[in-house]
């Protein structure tokens, strides 16, 4: 139940947006692209950021680029 905490977990790193063009999703509305976003957890596929809303949530790696 890892994601029960993690808003209050440290940082791993931080990565920035690139680009919001989703194919499927609605990535505008809580990402900005140009902006920096720390990363709580992070998969093969996915970062869990903290996002433009407070809350963690978790994107395709494809719109960040790792600082």
């Amino acid at each position: 139940m890892i994601h029960l905490n993690w808003a209050e977990r440290e940082t791993i790193k931080k990565v920035k947006c690139v680009h919001t063009n989703a194919k499927k999703y609605m990535v505008e509305n809580v990402l900005s692209p140009g902006k920096e976003y720390e990363v709580k957890n992070e998969t093969e596929e996915f970062y869990f950021v903290v996002d433009n809303r407070g809350k963690v949530s978790g994107f395709y790696k494809e719109y960040f680029e790792v600082m």
